[in-house]
């Protein structure tokens, strides 16, 4: 199976020649396409001149719709079967953290793969933000049947995406990825970093949408397959305790 890299950028001119060189140099026979959400500081004029060096397609988009359309957008353009998510703000990304990233999808270990540094990812069972964050390998045709709903939530697009999968009994694996790191940044729906103000402001946003993923995951579930009322139950305990999570870290955030 061959592989498309997306890599999503907003403003991100400081990192984004690093990854997508990365991406390109250890990736010969991958689709590599970034898509460049309507960035207004020096993102286009850095990718311009990686052009030169490493071939990729570019796909600018005029203004900024947000990460969960630039995703959907990439994805739509993407021609392989395998779709990795690379973030554009992150330093240090290695060889072997793309081999971690899709050898399972690719030995069918795994229909998701999702990927964060080691240093934030301590322990997943007690990190909340294991299902809003992080880079992603999953197969085109599974992303597919939900590609209309990730081109328009806005917020909590990631945590839609990996409860969706986890609700249809598909294995999604997390990695830790040694040596990574990501560069804090304001561009919200890009990344979310450990609790602050600017997480508080994002997490407030999925709070007041959950009725809404809520609702397209059921309804998603319905239309796919005859699952049984109990399944989609489950999907509710699980959003519910997800948003529990959500709600300490605000807590943590106005104590602090």
């Amino acid at each position: 199976m061959k592989t498309s890299i997306i890599v999503c950028t907003y403003n991100e001119e400081e990192t984004i020649f690093n990854v997508v060189a990365s991406c390109c140099k250890h990736n010969p026979d991958a689709e590599i396409i970034v898509v460049d959400d309507g960035s207004t500081d020096g993102t286009e004029s850095v990718l311009e001149t990686l052009a030169i060096h490493y071939k990729f397609d570019y796909l600018k988009l005029p203004e900024n719709h947000g990460k969960s359309y630039a995703m959907a957008y990439g994805a739509e353009y993407a021609s392989n079967e395998i779709l990795l998510f690379i973030n554009a703000n992150l330093i240090n990304l290695r060889k072997e953290h793309f081999k971690m990233l899709l050898s399972p999808i690719i030995n069918q270990q795994a229909d998701m793969v999702v990927g964060n540094p080691d240093s934030f990812t301590v322990d997943y069972s007690l990190n909340p933000y294991k299902t809003v964050m992080g880079e992603k390998a999953i197969l085109k045709s599974d992303f597919l049947p939900i590609i209309k709903d990730v081109k328009e939530i806005l917020f909590g697009v990631e945590a839609f995406i990996t409860i969706y999968f986890q609700a249809l009994g598909k294995k999604v694996a997390y990695k830790s990825l040694s040596g990574l790191e990501k560069k804090n940044t304001r561009s919200e729906g890009y990344t979310i970093q450990k609790p602050s103000s600017t997480n508080k402001e994002i997490a407030n946003a999925l709070i007041s949408n959950i009725d809404l993923i809520t609702k397209r995951i059921q309804n998603n579930i319905q239309h796919s397959q005859n699952y049984t009322q109990s399944t989609i139950s489950s999907v509710q305990l699980q959003l519910n305790k997800y948003m529990k999570h959500l709600k300490e870290q605000i807590v943590k955030v106005e104590t602090a």
